[in-house]
């Protein structure tokens, strides 16, 4: 019998939230990636576009502000994403999916309390 995956799915990402009115936001997700479910996202100042939040930079991208919920694929052009923008609102900390600069402990760290301002937390078991 063959073994059956399914992808990640918003569901595996966000454990609970407020009003999805509120939490949520529509934006745009700069072009040159696919984004995964779960992706922590920075918003650029100068365009108000959103991408992958990297560890360090001086654009704004560099404080992670939100969850992308369902996967984009935005390598060709910008696209347009749903995301968690704002809380309360938790999310499991195993879905989460970082820029490639985000590679230590430490750095994740930062991610989630920067999150974390923005009412996003972050549950391991959840």
């Amino acid at each position: 019998m063959p073994v059956l995956t399914q992808p990640p799915s918003m569901g595996d990402v966000l454990k609970y939230e407020l009003n999805p009115n509120y939490t949520r936001e529509t934006v745009t997700l700069l072009a040159g990636t696919p984004y995964p479910v779960g992706s922590v996202l920075g918003k650029i100042t100068a365009s108000g576009k959103y991408t992958l939040s990297p560890a360090a930079g001086a654009d704004g991208a560099e404080t992670a502000s939100a969850v992308l919920l369902y996967a984009v694929d935005a390598t060709l052009a910008d696209a347009i994403g749903i995301i968690v923008a704002r809380g309360p609102a938790i999310v499991s900390r195993a879905a989460l999916t970082y820029d490639g600069s985000v590679d230590d402990a430490a750095k994740i760290t930062t991610k989630l309390g920067q999150l974390e301002a923005q009412g996003i937390i972050a549950r391991d078991g959840v």
